[in-house]
């Protein structure tokens, strides 16, 4: 293992952490020698990712959350910092998706949207920093998208959020630049988990055509003609919670297989 990109005991919170992109993020993190802490609304999912990593002999935490209530991330960061002593890396995953045309008559799944991905990593952010700054040590990633880049009709409220979270990761990491912490952001493109395939499901149904068809038609969207794999993307979480990375921040890197590279 490079030295440099270890992270030898150093405690990590992955939000959204039982599926998909989270638990390989948490099992990328466990594969550095962290110890981690997964937190999520379905505690069956954060359970079994937990049995997974345990049995790898490592030591995991998981703990059920809401990310929009401040009550419950208080609880969750308090028990992090009880259980091992102290919070490194904070890892903003959690995240909600939906489309939500301007048409829409019902305001309630933009305002989910909004809360879960954007509201959701500031109250996360806000609550581990003070536990940073005790240490003068920290690493924030934020999860944004390709739609935190550009814009995709009928997706208002995940592309508002996600644009929302380069702002937040930019903002944060001038606040915090001098202490010793970090805050970058990540925007995957289509990664093949579950969030992806409700997101084809229901385009499919909107243009009249399969899922199949659809799933096709966004691949072929992508320069490197596939999907990203969630290990793709955790691989480069572990890069910006690692020492190799420490004049990095504010800093938002695109995972998008050439999606974003003819946007300036």
């Amino acid at each position: 293992m490079n030295e440099e990109y270890g992270l030898n005991g150093q405690v990590a919170l992955v939000t959204g952490g039982g599926v998909g992109i989270g638990r390989a993020i948490a099992q990328a993190l466990v594969g550095q020698q962290a110890r981690v802490a997964i937190c999520g609304r379905r505690l069956e999912e954060l359970e079994r990712t937990a049995q997974v990593l345990t049995k790898a002999g490592s030591e995991v935490l998981s703990l059920p959350c809401d990310v929009t209530q401040r009550v419950d991330v208080e609880r969750t960061v308090n028990a992090v910092v009880k259980n091992f002593g102290r919070l490194d890396i904070l890892v903003n995953n959690a995240g909600a998706s939906g489309r939500t045309p301007i048409q829409d008559p019902d305001d309630s799944k933009w305002q989910h949207i909004i809360q879960v991905n954007l509201t959701g990593s500031y109250l996360c952010s806000k609550l581990a920093v003070p536990y940073m700054l005790k240490h003068q040590y920290g690493r924030i990633v934020n999860v944004s998208s390709v739609l935190g880049r550009f814009g995709v009709a009928g997706y208002l409220a995940y592309c508002t959020a996600k644009h929302g979270i380069l702002g937040l990761t930019k903002a944060l990491a001038l606040e915090v630049a001098s202490q010793g912490i970090t805050v970058n952001a990540i925007c995957p493109t289509w990664v093949d988990t579950a969030m992806a395939r409700q997101g084809i499901e229901e385009t499919a149904v909107i243009l009249g055509v399969s899922p199949e068809e659809f799933r096709e038609m966004a691949i072929s969207a992508v320069p490197i003609k596939r999907m990203a794999e969630a290990e793709e993307v955790a691989s480069v979480v572990v890069y910006l919670c690692s020492k190799a990375a420490s004049a990095m921040t504010g800093q938002a890197l695109n995972i998008c297989g050439g999606a974003t590279a003819g946007i300036a």
